[in-house]
């Protein structure tokens, strides 16, 4: 007989990180049509940056999918995924590979009885459903694509105008 560590992982969570995977893909998409100065720009002063919005996607995936799923104790300090600054494309989508990693690494362990079993969850102060733990990340993750998504058409709009019109000054 095999073994849970043998047996494939369930289709459900084969879709559950192929759609988490396309997510980040849509992220990717969206770092390699930006230049460095982008990833940190802030639309207003109390806004988040791209950087921040991928390091914290990549920081609330590995929490809720990994260690509140495996009742791991946690290393993620949130606080540090507001102030980043000053990470390349790499740094970024290595964080992003990671969290997919553990989340694959996770959901390869998961019976898909366990979905409605209880997990505690510290910084909530309160138990969830690992069911509702893995959907969360997921919107959670999705919520912050679009974020990243419209920065980056803000941050092109901006600039590719700001180009056009110097270039019509600078050529009448």
């Amino acid at each position: 007989t095999m073994t849970k560590k043998d047996s494939p992982m369930h289709s459900h969570f084969q879709a559950y990180l192929e759609r988490l995977a396309t997510l980040h893909n849509d992220i990717v998409t969206v770092l390699d049509r930006l230049p460095q100065a982008a990833l940190d720009w802030k639309p207003a002063p109390a806004m988040n940056s791209i950087a921040v919005l991928i390091a914290h996607s990549a920081g609330a995936e590995t929490y809720w999918i990994g260690d509140v799923t495996l009742r791991r104790s946690s290393e993620r300090v949130r606080a540090t995924e507001f102030t980043v600054g000053g990470l390349d494309h790499a740094d970024l989508k290595a964080r992003l590979d990671q969290a997919l990693a553990d989340a694959q690494a996770t959901l390869a362990q998961l019976t898909i009885e366990q979905l409605t079993e209880e997990r505690y969850a510290p910084s909530q102060e309160r138990n969830f459903t690992v069911g509702w733990c893995l959907l969360h990340a997921l919107e959670h993750t999705a919520t912050h694509v679009g974020h990243v998504q419209l920065m980056g058409d803000m941050w092109e709009r901006l600039h590719v105008e700001r180009h056009v019109e110097r270039r019509e000054e600078l050529n009448p």
